[in-house]
């Protein structure tokens, strides 16, 4: 066997394994709020995301990706194939292996951070530290205060009105029914966008901002009158005590799958993208700042994925669902609309931002809303210390990684 094909098996398994600590870490941004508010089961939460993570990776994940993820190392250092090779491998294990030690602390952490910090910890080693993209890393930085903030404030904001509007009303249940609509509608219309603008597929599809505001708008008020249609129908014979967490509950899902979906499509390219230079510089002898992903590759690692998640997704989820503050449905749909409205507000504007960061961001701000005492700060500390640990931690540990195969290989 040559030495490159050792290289790509090599990488094969590195992949997979990046994959299975994207699934068991990430999946609590879509999965945690509803798992904590009990809308579902934490079994219920694994099936459904390790489907709905695989359907995305391979049916709306990218199948052509960059050479350098987020462009924070200049691409001359991927000019000699053997040392892009050896980077990618160091890049992909070093991120395994930071979003794993984060994972057996329970604690959620960006995996597109994790390889940035990887990537630049072999530019460094590769190529000094003139070939690293500075202002991009300060985007990184940026995003540590942008994404959890937006989102704090969004959660905040929509338990709030939600307290206002339903639940201090003499009859939450009926007023839940009344206006579902227009939350079902709210959680519609930014779902409509996120996918038209925040998957690889709705992306290709090149649909002018316009345009997809006409699709959102239109999708909303359908599916918000179908929907409290279909409220009415199965909640009909509930009275008034809880009968509103139970119309949230049902959005709730609805908003959790969608997270789901979109986490496969769009996360599976930190685990594919730097197995799919290895692949082609195996095949071809080079790559170009971009290199196309077969779909048996987005197969692979949306199947990682799934694995991940059913074995070990429940660690984080209870984190973000349980250990920061205490979810009901009404504060999980909050949570899920503020990460999901933070994510296309921010990106829309150019903005960096990281759905992990958002997630948690939502989990405070509905804690906030009723009082300090609510959220538990200790947990809040440690995962802030877990995301400014990410970037060198990785790079560091890719360096390492680097020497080690270049000696070998």
């Amino acid at each position: 066997m040559t030495p490159e094909y050792t290289v790509l098996i090599i990488g094969y398994v590195f992949g997979f394994y990046m994959a299975w600590n994207i699934g068991a870490n990430d999946v609590a941004n879509s999965m945690a709020s509803a798992v904590g508010a009990k809308a579902i089961t934490i079994r219920q939460a694994i099936f459904i995301a390790g489907i709905l993570n695989v359907v995305g990776a391979v049916f709306i994940g990218s199948h052509v990706t960059d050479t350098i993820r987020k462009g924070i190392v200049a691409t001359t250092v991927m000019s000699d194939p053997h040392l892009a090779m050896l980077g990618a491998l160091s890049a992909l294990l070093a991120a395994a292996l930071w979003v794993s030690f984060a994972t057996w602390r329970s604690l959620p952490v960006s995996t597109t951070h994790s390889i940035v910090g990887a990537m630049i910890g072999f530019g460094i080693v590769a190529g000094g530290f003139s070939v690293i993209q500075w202002g991009k890393l300060g985007a990184v930085v940026l995003s540590w205060v942008i994404s959890p903030v937006f989102s704090l404030m969004i959660g905040y904001t929509t338990f709030k009105v939600i307290v206002n509007l339903i639940l201090s009303k003499k009859d939450p249940f009926q007023q839940a029914l009344r206006l579902s609509p227009w939350f079902i509608g709210l959680a519609v219309f930014v779902v409509v966008l996120s996918f038209l603008f925040k998957t690889p597929l709705g992306s290709s599809l090149s649909i002018e901002t316009p345009s997809a505001l006409l699709i959102a708008l239109a999708s909303s008020g359908l599916l918000g009158y179908a929907g409290k249609r279909l409220l009415i129908h199965f909640l009909s014979g509930l009275g008034q005590n809880g009968g509103e967490e139970e119309v949230f509950r049902r959005i709730q899902i609805g908003t959790s799958c969608y997270v789901a979906l979109a986490q496969g499509a769009n996360d599976v390219a930190n685990a594919i993208g730097p197995l799919a230079v290895i692949y082609f510089l195996v095949k071809t002898g080079g790559v170009g700042a971009k290199v196309p992903v077969p779909t048996f590759l987005l197969l692979f690692g949306g199947v990682g994925i799934a694995c991940g998640i059913g074995m070990a997704g429940h660690r984080v989820m209870e984190t973000i669902g349980s250990k920061i503050t205490t979810l009901t449905n009404t504060r999980g749909f909050s949570v899920d609309f503020a990460a999901a409205t933070t994510v296309l507000i921010a990106s829309k504007l150019g903005l960096p931002v990281s759905t992990t960061h958002a997630a948690v961001g939502g989990v405070m701000g509905v804690g906030l809303a009723r009082g300090l005492e609510a959220v538990n700060f200790r947990i809040i500390f440690q995962i802030i210390i877990y995301w400014v640990l990410t970037v060198p931690a990785a790079a560091l540990t890719s360096i390492v990684i680097f020497k080690v195969l270049e000696y070998f290989l």
